[in-house]
């Protein structure tokens, strides 16, 4: 072998371990620092500009309307968490993308170790149906014991587990 074909080698290898090193240091520091939890109830008057603008700022597929009108009979009306750090939480469903996880821009944000900073959203269909869907968590969410792979339909009542946390939609 050359000594050129060896240098180069070392120095890619050189910079293989740094890469490691760093990616180990990041690691490390979100593992320690986390993710900084906000209370939901104060910033809710100062919020709203903010959900409008991310909403105006969306694709249009992924745009909601309002629901002005009335809902139909046995529709779910609410979120509720049942279990979890957040137990008793509620979202009122208005017809908006509801998003999950660490991350603290997501409508409810999730407190636990098993949680994606993006885990998982909750959306509303054309036929006012809610759909679940998981955004390619490491550890799953879960549909009445049935882990997601697609995007489906939520029944009334029925346990949405992510990690800790059980979510339910409720009339």
């Amino acid at each position: 072998m050359s000594e050129l074909t060896l240098t180069v080698m070392r120095l890619g290898f050189l910079a293989v371990l740094w890469l490691f090193v760093i990616v180990a240091v990041q690691v490390i520091r979100s593992d320690l620092f986390g993710t900084r939890v906000t209370q939901r109830g104060s910033r809710r008057e100062s919020g709203r500009p903010q959900q409008a603008a991310r909403q105006a700022a969306a694709p249009p597929a992924q745009r909601q309307q309002p629901s002005g009108g009335r809902q139909r009979r046995g529709a779910p009306s609410k979120l509720v968490v049942s279990e979890g750090s957040l137990t008793g939480t509620t979202v009122a469903l208005q017809g908006q993308t509801i998003t999950l996880g660490r991350a603290h821009d997501s409508t409810i944000v999730l407190d636990d170790d098993y949680a994606s900073s993006r885990h998982a959203r909750i959306y509303p269909d054309r036929d006012g149906q809610w759909i679940v869907e998981d955004l390619g968590s490491t550890n799953g969410t879960y549909l009445d014991r049935t882990r997601l792979t697609t995007p489906t339909p939520i029944p009334l009542g029925a346990p949405i587990r992510i990690g800790k946390t059980v979510i339910e939609l409720r009339k």
